[in-house]
């Protein structure tokens, strides 16, 4: 695997409970080579404007984070940044061993399996994977993901559970910084979610910060 300590991110949230099982930090990559159409967070999508932290930054932050226990990785293209996000695991299991570790992608799991030495080592590292590209035209409203194609795999026993939770939207969450700033998380459960939410909030005189404007 490449030593590589360094991530750019679009930003990152302390506690989400509606991308993964149980409560979870979430990581938000900058940058993807995919362009699905009707991406919800295009503007992740180019590898310039992030922000760069260290793993061993990411790792202290992971760690502080006690009553957390797993972090999912989106974006963006996580398998884009597969070496440094590896490490990043790797150093926060050194601390915190049954720590879970979920991730989205928008290749296929099969594809991954073909990849570099970078992306099989963040497979193999992975608990959950969501996997496929976004296709607006397919079913919306499940556990987790954009639409029907894509699937959540378990890579581990780690989540056995899972088979018992009722294949549903998860929600969307919204969260107010300590600046007063409004961000949300989730996977939107119908097409053309954010922009009418962001409609509704403009029409009450709230506005959604772009650097904010995050999702799955």
């Amino acid at each position: 695997m490449t030593e590589m300590r360094r991530l750019s991110l679009a930003r990152t949230l302390d506690r989400c409970t509606v991308l993964g099982p149980g409560v979870r930090a979430v990581i938000w990559v900058q940058g993807c080579p995919l362009r699905c159409r009707g991406c919800v967070a295009a503007e992740t999508l180019p590898f310039e404007g992030g922000n760069e932290h260290t793993v061993e930054q990411l790792a202290d932050w992971l760690c502080g984070l006690t009553d957390v226990k797993g972090v999912t990785l989106s974006g963006g293209e996580p398998f884009a940044q597969a070496g440094p996000l590896a490490s990043l695991i790797d150093a926060v299991r050194e601390r915190r061993p049954d720590f879970s570790a979920m991730a989205y992608s928008g290749f296929r799991y099969e594809a991954l399996l073909r990849g570099d030495p970078d992306r099989r080592a963040l497979l193999r590292r992975l608990d959950l994977l969501v996997d496929g590209p976004y296709v607006a035209s397919a079913r919306h409203g499940l556990r987790w993901r954009g639409s029907s194609n894509q699937r959540v795999i378990a890579l581990t026993g780690r989540h056995d559970h899972l088979d018992t939770v009722p294949d549903t939207s998860a929600g969307v969450e919204l969260s107010v910084a300590a600046d007063g700033s409004l961000s949300w998380a989730g996977v939107p459960p119908t097409p053309g979610f954010r922009e009418a939410f962001e409609e509704r909030l403009a029409a009450r005189g709230f506005v959604l910060r772009a650097e904010v404007r995050r999702k799955a």
